[in-house]
């Protein structure tokens, strides 16, 4: 129930496509999208695969709700090796993809090989085809997708553009236009195989229970549970809101995470991004719209969520939104991550002003920030450095010490050193530094619980890595609220199973070991989980933040104890028993 029970599987070197069964006790065991993405691809790859090979394969994953009624459940994950860090990658991207890559009759598609010429992928139903990209090679991805459109009529694409072509570690993979799978370098897997683009139309339905049942049990939970008007801060003013909470408790990353409070912030808020909204945006079966599509003098886009604002404004030092938004527009065109993007230019900038290495570029200079996505996604001049991202960087010119990243993936938008527990969350996220696999700064910067203290962060880190592994397998969008024993309710309805809360901990449990275990093989250990030395030793000098650090000391205790609650020894290996405990 809800599943389809097919996978597509496509060889592009040999160009043939076939279908076969899902691994029902893997869907059982990881249930979908994040989870059996990853259980899939640790069971294929060879350990010390170059990801950029033809031996990297691909993997895009729906998850058992996707298709429903069940709201918020339209993403898709995304996943490979990343050529940015060499662990394990699961992105997500939100949009129509998904739910039409299931009405075609499949739960995922899995790509592997290499074609010899540039190709997309066309599946509308049973009818699978490879044609030619060579007329859409070198072209943006809105432009891409507009001329697949004129081609192939009313499907819904994912693209790369010139970012992913050129195998950059900071390029991702753009659908609608304007949504991401964001992070690791997912566009340069697709632009290793000469893959441009994967189209997809489905008109097949779905069996599903009772639906009357269904939408009653529902709407009972969708209004006791942060889908009310009160909680719906998503639409009424997006992720652009927390640069105000950012901003107040002194986490706001400004200058190379120099700072933690922007002057400017008042220029690059949700107020000013009202200033210029045009529509609302929502996603599949998303009843919230959290998307904000605006219109700032001849720049379009839909955005600019949070991670830009921070990365790309504050983090830049740059407080015009009309520079931000035509910088964001570039990004999604020619398929750059915002985060990693902003991270790097900032890190340029705060070389030059050191005097390190004169990349020709200062915190403020709009002009010159204008042209840095051009630049890296095409590795022109200055960009042909800056587009392999800032461990590159400070590998061969210096600056470690400030160079923010963690498994060589730039820092997204929250100062650690006002988020104890955020920094240990970026340094034990699978795929590098990440607020997605845990958001800890919601309920302790921005909530009550103490921010300076080491005391009780690891089981809170632990706590909401599970549950984020369980809603990014499932699929829930991470903007519906919903507590474990809502997610186990939901479940139960649609797949006619019984789930109790306490089977989908260890179902989280599990998917995020099993990350852990593919990283493990690949070299990953203790060494890797750490954060620059900038957050252990140089003190902020402004706001709620003022005089704070994040010490090292205080780090070490709280990755011990995490380490020990999860059943993994001192090093951060996996041991047998848990192992056994988890059945992996």
């Amino acid at each position: 129930m809800a599943y389809t029970g097919k996978v597509l599987r496509i060889n592009l070197t040999t160009g043939k496509a076939k279908t076969e069964p899902l691994n029902e006790k893997w869907a059982k065991d990881y249930l979908g999208g994040k989870g059996l993405s990853i259980k899939y691809l640790y069971e294929e790859l060879k350990p010390g695969i170059d990801p950029l090979s033809e031996d990297n394969k691909l993997v895009l994953m729906t998850g058992p709700l996707t298709g429903t009624i069940v709201p918020n459940s339209g993403k898709l994950a995304v996943a490979a090796k990343s050529p940015a860090t060499g662990t394990i990658l699961d992105c997500s991207i939100g949009g129509h993809f998904a739910p039409q890559l299931k009405y075609a009759g499949y739960d995922a598609v899995i790509i592997e090989g290499k074609s010899n010429i540039p190709v997309y992928l066309f599946i509308d139903d049973d009818k699978v085809e490879l044609r030619s990209a060579a007329d859409l090679w070198g072209r943006g991805a809105h432009e891409t997708e507009h001329m697949i459109n004129d081609q192939l009529g009313d499907v819904v694409t994912l693209a790369i553009g010139q970012a992913g072509e050129n195998l950059l570690p900071i390029s991702c993979i753009s659908s609608e236009l304007y949504r991401q799978a964001g992070r690791g370098g997912i566009g340069a897997v697709m632009g290793s195989k000469n893959l441009k683009a994967v189209s997809v139309r489905g008109s097949k339905g779905l069996k599903a229970p009772d639906i009357r049942k269904l939408s009653v049990a529902l709407n009972k939970i969708k209004k006791e549970d942060t889908m009310t008007d009160d909680n719906m801060w998503a639409y009424s003013d997006g992720t652009p809101m927390i640069v105000d909470l950012s901003q107040e408790t002194g986490i706001l990353p400004t200058r190379n995470f120099q700072e933690g409070t922007f002057d400017g912030f008042e220029k690059v808020n949700s107020e000013a991004v009202k200033g210029v909204l045009k529509a609302k945006k929502a996603c599949f079966s998303c009843p919230i719209a959290c998307g904000n599509y605006v219109e700032d003098g001849s720049t379009r886009v839909e955005g600019p969520e949070y991670e830009t604002l921070a990365l790309c404004s504050s983090n830049c030092g740059i407080d015009d939104l009309e520079a931000v938004i035509e910088f964001n527009r570039l990004c999604d065109d020619y398929c750059l991550d915002t985060i990693s993007a902003g991270n790097t230019v900032a890190f340029a900038m705060e070389m030059t002003e050191k005097g390190i290495h004169d990349f020709g570029i200062r915190f403020g200079d709009v002009e010159k920030y204008l042209q840095m996505p051009g630049l890296m996604a095409n590795k022109e001049g200055v960009g042909a450095e800056l587009s392999q991202g800032v461990s590159f960087l400070a590998d061969k010119y210096g600056g470690k010490e400030f160079a923010m990243h963690v498994k060589k993936l730039e820092i997204p938008g929250y100062e650690p050193r006002g988020s104890w527990s955020m920094g240990l969350a970026y340094g034990t996220a699978d795929r590098g530094a990440c607020h997605l696999r845990a958001w800890p700064a919601a309920v302790e910067a921005f909530g009550d619980i103490d921010p300076f203290t080491a005391e009780g962060k690891a089981e809170l880190v632990i706590d909401m890595q599970n549950d984020n592994s369980v809603k990014f397998s499932a699929i829930f969008c991470d903007f519906w609220a919903l507590s474990t024993e809502r997610m186990a309710e939901i479940l139960s309805l649609v797949l006619e199973r019984e789930f109790t809360a306490e089977e989908l901990t260890i179902i989280g449990d599990r998917v995020y070991c099993l990350a852990r275990l593919f990283n493990e093989r690949e070299g990953f250990d203790r060494k890797d989980d750490y954060l620059p030395e900038r957050i252990f030793k140089e003190k902020l000098t402004t706001g709620f933040t003022k005089d704070k650090v994040l010490p090292r000391e205080e780090y070490e205790t709280m990755l011990s104890e995490y380490y020990k609650i999860r059943g993994w020894d001192e090093n951060g290996k996996i041991t047998a028993e848990k192992k056994k405990e988890l059945n992996i």
